[in-house]
């Protein structure tokens, strides 16, 4: 080797692969939900993703050094999450009042920390899979350290999975495994994949028996998934013998005016939707009516009450509630409350559930993190967590699950729900206010996390939204009905809860977690790198 080769290769990556690999991490996010205007505007595109994965595993399995595989993936992880998660800037800078340098730079320290996951699981990789082992064997190596930094992304200090490139593959053929593997399952099938078609192939031996049969057994689970479809694999329920007809309201409300001017507004809008609905079920967004009871105007949440106590209808609504302890302490919660029949006259609702999953700097401070909170203007609250798995809304015969805001994120929260199928709740229904985030591609990057989560647990999934997506996803996460973004109006409907047996993934995680998925990886990595030491000490090289 010459001096110029042997100084090349001690280089972590040329300026050239630098802007390759943050040219394939911004087409990653975009694959999320194509953000330009066209045929594809809003859609998530599996074959981008597969695309934009593929440089990576091309330049990460052709790497020389540790630090080469760890540079290179840092690259593209920092260019992926910032391109997926840049609309915090808005948050920050528009509503927040941070400086724009300073809301750009918490953005990039952000995507910039959390790409030292994935740079950390490719020097893994590189250990395991860069040591004499063929291609399906590196396939599965990078398959597992990859589904194990999304677990870690998703988990760590609360956890941020938004962006798993899973979600790309909501309308791609792997949508038909997320019922058996869920979301992060499909992260790891679309990492082996591209490291499948992307490898180093170091010589040009026949293909051994051994890996004809695994190639041949690969090709006919791609089969599988693409001439089955989600409806058949997905659950075995019964749909409801008749629907409920649902109105989801979407005020439109300005987050700039959400605390201050618009209080007024939204009492009266609101106020004026819940009492002309029709339908059986109306459900507002989050947090729609801004004010806890005790601040509201004389009679209004009585009036309310009053016309949900008779007749037959229900409301699902988002507000704040503040109880105060036997200490004299007030706690506050992101609730939803529910107005319907037989509520007895002393309850403020016959139904409550508080948000669990709470967000960091919105509704808790991190340690350490309040000299930050205090150079923004956000109004924060202090908020207490619900339960993990509260029990169901129960009316007309379905047991209605609400989740609030990104907590529609953490599937593996939602679906703890359904570990007694013939309890499992037979909708879902997501309260949600990103108006923090304006009309930008957050809204349908939201909209793909809530059909990824109707797709897992097999059940419906209502969206009402503050500013948008408000829309109806059935059972098998299609969009049924939507509105337009940044519109103010209602969407009407008739929705069949779905009854009986869950998915497959809804059984395993709702008891088990993601611990099965993790353990499988680790697994994975251990077979591998006994492959690999056997064929450091003189055996023959593994794999094709």
């Amino acid at each position: 080797m010459s001096q110029h080769e042997r100084h090349s290769n001690q280089k972590s990556i040329t300026l050239q692969t630098a802007a390759l690999l943050l040219a394939a991490g911004i087409l990653q996010a975009l694959s999320l939900a194509w953000p330009f205007e066209g045929g594809f505007k809003g859609e998530a595109q599996g074959w981008l993703q597969f695309v934009s994965m593929g440089i990576l595993a091309y330049r990460l399995d052709r790497s020389k050094l540790s630090k080469q595989a760890f540079a290179t993936t840092w690259v593209f992880a920092f260019a992926w999450l910032a391109g997926s998660i840049w609309w915090l800037f808005i948050s920050m800078h528009r509503y927040g009042g941070l400086p724009a340098p300073l809301a750009g730079l918490a953005v990039g320290v952000m995507s910039a920390g959390l790409a030292l996951i994935y740079a950390t699981a490719a020097s893994l990789y590189y250990a395991v899979g860069k040591t004499g082992v063929g291609v399906l064997p590196r396939a599965s190596a990078f398959a597992a350290v990859w589904v194990l930094a999304e677990i870690v992304r998703g988990t760590l200090w609360t956890g941020f999975p938004w962006g798993a490139v899973g979600y790309a593959h909501i309308d791609s053929l792997l949508q038909h495994w997320a019922p058996w593997l869920g979301v992060y399952g499909l992260c790891a099938l679309s990492a082996f994949i591209a490291m499948t078609v992307a490898a180093e192939r170091k010589d040009s031996r026949p293909i051994a028996r051994k890996t004809q049969l695994s190639i041949a057994a690969i090709l006919a689970v791609l089969g599988y998934t693409w001439f089955t479809s989600p409806s058949q694999i997905s659950n075995e329920a019964t749909q409801s013998a008749s629907p409920i007809s649902v109105t989801l309201l979407q005020g439109n409300i300005p987050q700039d005016l959400k605390f201050g001017e618009g209080v007024n507004r939204a009492l009266r809008d609101y106020r004026e939707a819940l009492l002309s609905s029709t339908s059986e079920l109306t459900v507002t967004p989050e947090t729609a009516i801004p004010l806890i009871q005790q601040q509201m105007p004389d009679r209004y949440w009585a009036q309310i009450e009053n016309h949900f106590g008779k007749g037959s209808q229900a409301a699902l609504i988002g507000l704040p509630l503040a109880i105060r302890s036997a200490q004299g302490q007030l706690h506050y919660s992101n609730s939803a409350v529910a107005l319907m029949p037989q509520a007895t006259p002393a309850s403020t609702a016959s139904y409550q559930y508080d948000k669990h999953h709470l967000v960091p700097f919105g509704e808790f401070v991190p340690p350490l993190f309040q000299w930050f909170v205090r150079m923004m203007n956000i109004p924060l609250g202090d908020f207490t967590r619900g339960d993990v798995a509260q029990p169901s809304f129960v009316f007309k015969g379905e047991r209605i699950a609400p989740n609030i805001c990104y907590e529609d994120l953490f599937g593996e929260e939602l679906a703890r729900s359904f570990a007694d199928p013939d309890k499992a709740p037979t909708m879902m229904v997501n309260l949600s206010n990103i108006a923090w985030f304006g009309d930008t591609v957050a809204i349908d990057q939201h909209l793909h996390i809530s059909r990824m989560r109707a797709l897992e647990l097999g059940r419906p999934m209502l969206r009402a939204t503050n500013t948008g997506a408000t829309a109806i996803i059935n059972a098998q996460g299609q969009v049924t009905h939507r509105l337009p973004s940044a519109v103010q109006g209602a969407l009407t409907a008739e929705v069949y809860g779905m009854h009986g047996p869950v998915t497959p993934y809804a059984q395993w995680v709702s008891v088990l977690g993601l611990w099965p998925l993790a353990g499988l990886a680790v697994l994975t990595l251990l077979i591998v790198a006994a492959m690999a030491h056997a064929s450091r000490h003189g055996q023959r090289r593994f794999g094709p």
